[in-house]
C-alpha cells in the first residue's frame, strides 16, 4: 500500500494566508512562505498553495509566489489559482512548482486537462474539484462556490480522468472549515471509480478525522488548513497516532 500524504493547504489572497468556513468569513493565518518553510520542517508531505487573489497579474503574482516558495521548501508543493493556459503553467512549472492545479477553466473548457497533459504530462496536473449536495446530488461549482454548473461531482472527475489529470483534489464545500470531519462517502465513491490518486479536502477537525479518510473515505491523501496555520493539529503526532493505528504514512 502507498504511504497516505499529509497536506497543508494554504489559501492566499493579496499575499497572506487566509482561511474561512464554507468558503466565507476569511481571516488572516500568516505568510505562506513562512508557513510552507515551517510545515516542511515539521514533516508536512507535500503542500498546496491556491492563490484566490482576483488580479489581472494573476500569472506574474503566482510566478513571483512560487518562485519565493521553491527557495524555502525541499519537499513537493502544486500551486493554482486563476491558471488558464499552457503559457501560466509554464511560468509556474518554471517558477519551481512541482505541479499545478486548475479549477474552474477546466470546466470552462476541459480540453485545457488534455493540452496540460499532453505538454507537460500528467503527473503534474491536478483538477480541484469543489463540489456540494443539492438535492441530493454532489454538483459541481465555480467561483468559490457561489456558481452552480451542470456538473455531477463523479461524470466530471471521471471524464477528467480521461482527459489526462493525475489527480483530483476534491472539496466538499458542505464540509469546507466545519471541523466536522470529510465527506467519506463522496470520497469513497470517487475512489473507487478512478484509477489515479484522490486529495480530500473540506473537515478536518481530529486526528480521527484523518483515521476515517483514509479508511472509509479511500482517500490517498487528507488536506487541511487551520487545524494546522492555528496549530491545534501538530503534523508529527498526527502521523504518530495514524501509525498506531495501522495506517501507512511516511516519515
Amino acid at each position: 500500500m502507498l504511504a497516505k500524504r499529509i497536506i497543508p493547504c494554504l489559501d492566499i489572497k493579496d499575499g497572506r494566508t487566509v482561511k474561512g468556513v464554507n468558503f466565507v468569513n476569511l481571516r488572516d493565518a500568516g505568510d505562506p512562505v513562512e508557513l510552507g518553510a515551517i510545515y516542511s520542517e515539521k514533516g508536512a508531505d507535500e503542500l498546496v498553495f491556491l492563490d484566490i487573489t482576483a488580479t489581472h497579474e494573476k500569472r506574474k503574482t503566482l510566478a513571483a509566489l512560487a518562485r519565493d516558495i521553491a527557495k524555502h521548501l525541499n519537499i513537493p508543493f502544486t500551486i493554482g489559482g486563476g491558471i488558464k493556459s499552457l503559457e501560466d503553467v509554464d511560468v509556474l512549472l518554471e517558477s519551481g512548482a512541482d505541479k499545478i492545479s486548475i479549477n474552474s477553466a477546466a470546466v470552462r473548457n476541459p480540453q485545457l486537462i488534455e493540452d496540460l497533459a499532453l505538454n507537460f504530462g500528467s503527473q503534474f496536473v491536478v483538477l480541484a474539484v469543489d463540489a456540494k449536495q443539492v438535492d441530493g446530488e454532489w454538483v459541481v461549482h465555480l467561483n468559490g462556490g457561489r456558481l452552480p454548473t451542470e456538473r455531477r461531482l463523479l461524470e466530471w472527475v471521471k471524464e477528467a480522468e480521461n482527459r489526462g489529470a493525475g489527480e483530483i483534489l476534491f472539496t466538499s464545500m458542505d464540509h469546507d472549515g466545519t471541523k466536522a470531519g470529510f465527506a467519506n462517502e463522496a470520497l469513497a465513491m470517487v475512489s473507487e471509480n478512478l484509477s489515479i490518486p484522490v486529495i480530500a479536502s473540506g473537515g478536518a477537525g481530529t486526528m480521527e478525522h484523518f483515521y476515517d479518510v483514509f479508511t472509509e473515505g479511500k482517500a490517498d491523501a487528507g488536506l487541511a488548513a487551520s487545524i494546522f496555520h492555528f496549530q491545534e493539529i501538530e503534523i508529527a503526532d498526527l502521523k504518530g497516532y495514524l501509525k498506531d493505528k495501522g495506517v501507512s504514512v511516511r516519515g
